[in-house]
């Protein structure tokens, strides 16, 4: 399909606006669908078995994983929207170390500073922040501990909306301090203020098809990443490190515990960084960063690495948080803790919930790592108990879309509430399918012969809530004979999601596939989402009065 550029179609739209007219109309050769045309017919685009369902890992020698810079310069520098009007700034100095017997460093004996201003070379203003190490111990015997460098945590207050900030980071009394990077803030919360581009990716490892997925990302010049969970899939090794394998089990059925090889995360950091020491990384756990250790411990690396504006939001977990982008108002919920309708998340949801202004953010988007919605025979119905919880508050709260990953392949569901089409309900987009080591999924439950049991994909957190269809085409029955009508489009390929918001009521989604076969029709699937704010609201008061 041949389609103008974003710039194009958002000019047009924004003149048809001003113009008068009510419907999106599209600028290209071919009509860009809107969900007001919805309910779709299911499409299924299958994989081309032609192709390589994955590839193996980068090794730690390539380029863009192994360090680039000595003694205690700055490495993996990441950034995070905290508010808008503060941002975090994290990297991490030193050298890790891996063995038998690790000792952790003093993270105090580095300083955390980030020098920043408006204009090139020229900094007006200091932050400073704090630092810790972690490791990853494991009580058995020939498993390789690990402990990390110094990871360094800034956040930088009092910034000016929508502006562009110069900045450094490091500790000047040594002298180490990083090249100058830039950022720029987010424009003040506001219906007719939207970040231009916002990157969607899950389950990305550190493979060849992840270095296309970020390519291609990078290509499509983003101003946030929204990171659905499974990052670095260093959980696919053992700690000794090695080969990683696209299924631990089969490959190591003897190993008294899931092991990690703790140095792929610092390989993921060097490899985000020319991306995300720019562009701000909001991300949220999945089942790879679980990691156990010894004591029961768990998530150690994903709590230590990255900040979140969970105190920002309210939260007291890092596991589930909110902030605004522009009139955008995410919340980045946990499935690997305490999902519960009686338990800390979903109260903390409610209030959340309850504090939003649609007035200034029309737009509500939720992301969580498992789908709800998922017509692949991988994952199918492992995450109904969260499900259960937690589908009716973000019906009644009227969110817009939900984002997730675990699944790795694509998929858009038509607008769907309880198993049922509901043009109020929020549109689920599944985008696993960043590239990861364990290769694209391409098996439907509802092909012959493909239906999961019921015993199958048991969720690693949570209760098993599986059960037959009560209703529908599907009616007493796990699985359905076709594609489900909730399920719009589905494909088995690898890439990545854009979100651009036009204004308080229309959004232009599009998923960018990989595959180099496909470069003539690089746009796997486009469509405007859009809001009913006056219909769904009035539908709303009648169902919860």
């Amino acid at each position: 399909m041949k389609i103008c550029t974003t710039l194009c179609m958002l000019a047009m739209v924004l003149v048809m606006m001003s113009s008068g007219f009510i419907t999106v109309m599209a600028v290209t050769e071919s009509h860009i669908p809107t969900t007001l045309d919805g309910p779709f017919e299911p499409v299924t685009r299958r994989f081309d078995p032609s192709l390589r369902r994955g590839s193996d890992d980068l090794p730690m020698t390539h380029p863009r994983l192994r360090k680039n810079v000595t003694l205690n310069f700055p490495e993996q520098i990441a950034l995070a929207i905290s508010s808008p009007t503060s941002m975090w700034v994290s990297w991490v100095t030193g050298d890790a170390q891996i063995g038998l017997n690790v000792t952790p460093v003093d993270p105090a004996s580095i300083g955390s500073e980030v020098w920043y201003g408006k204009e090139s070379g020229k900094y007006t203003s200091v932050g400073k922040g704090d630092s810790v190490v972690y490791s990853q111990l494991y009580p058995f015997e020939g498993l390789w501990n690990y402990t990390s460098g110094i990871i360094h945590h800034v956040k930088l207050e009092g910034l000016e909306p929508g502006t562009r900030y110069y900045y450094k980071c490091g500790d000047s009394s040594i002298p180490a301090m990083s090249q100058e990077r830039f950022f720029e803030t987010f424009p003040k919360p506001s219906p007719n203020n939207y970040p231009a581009r916002i990157a969607v990716v899950g389950d990305l490892g550190l493979t060849r098809n992840s270095t296309s997925t970020i390519d291609h990302l990078i290509h499509n010049d983003p101003s946030m990443i929204l990171m659905v969970g499974d990052l670095t899939y260093a959980n696919q090794y053992l700690t000794t490190g090695g080969k990683g394998v696209s299924c631990y089990s089969c490959a190591f059925p003897d190993a008294p515990i899931r092991e990690t090889y703790q140095p792929r995360w610092d390989g993921w950091g060097r490899f985000m960084e020319p991306l995300t020491s720019e562009v701000p990384m909001m991300v949220i756990e999945g089942n790879h960063e679980i990691e156990p250790q010894a004591g029961g411990i768990t998530f150690k690396s994903y709590l230590t690495r990255f900040a979140v504006p969970a105190e920002e939001s309210g939260s007291k977990s890092n596991f589930y948080y909110s902030f605004d982008a522009g009139g955008i108002h995410f919340i980045m919920l946990g499935a690997y803790v305490d999902y519960n309708s009686s338990g800390a998340q979903f109260s903390w949801l409610k209030q959340d919930l309850q504090n939003i202004d649609r007035s200034v953010t029309p737009w509500l988007v939720a992301a969580m790592h498992p789908p709800w919605y998922n017509s692949y025979a991988s994952h199918y119905q492992e995450f109904e108990c969260m499900r259960l919880e937690m589908e009716e508050i973000l019906y009644q709260y009227r969110v817009d879309i939900v984002f997730n990953g675990h699944v790795h392949a694509y998929e858009r569901m038509n607008r769907v509430y309880n198993y049922t089409l509901d043009p109020c309900a929020p549109i689920y987009i599944t985008v696993g399918d960043g590239g990861n080591i364990e290769k694209v999924d391409v098996d439907h439950a509802d092909d012959p012969g493909k239906c999961p049991s019921p015993g199958d994909n048991i969720p690693e957190f949570g209760g098993v809530c599986k059960s037959n269809f009560s209703s529908g085409p599907a009616k007493g029955n796990f699985c359905w004979n076709k594609q489900p009508e909730w399920s719009a489009f589905r494909e088995s390929s690898f890439g990545h999601g854009i979100l651009e918001a036009v204004n308080s009521t229309y959004a232009l989604w599009t998923w960018h596939r990989n595959e180099e076969n496909y470069k003539e029709n690089a746009v796997g699937d486009q469509i405007y989402i859009v809001r009913q704010p006056e219909l769904c609201m009035k539908e709303l008061k009648v169902m919860f009065p």
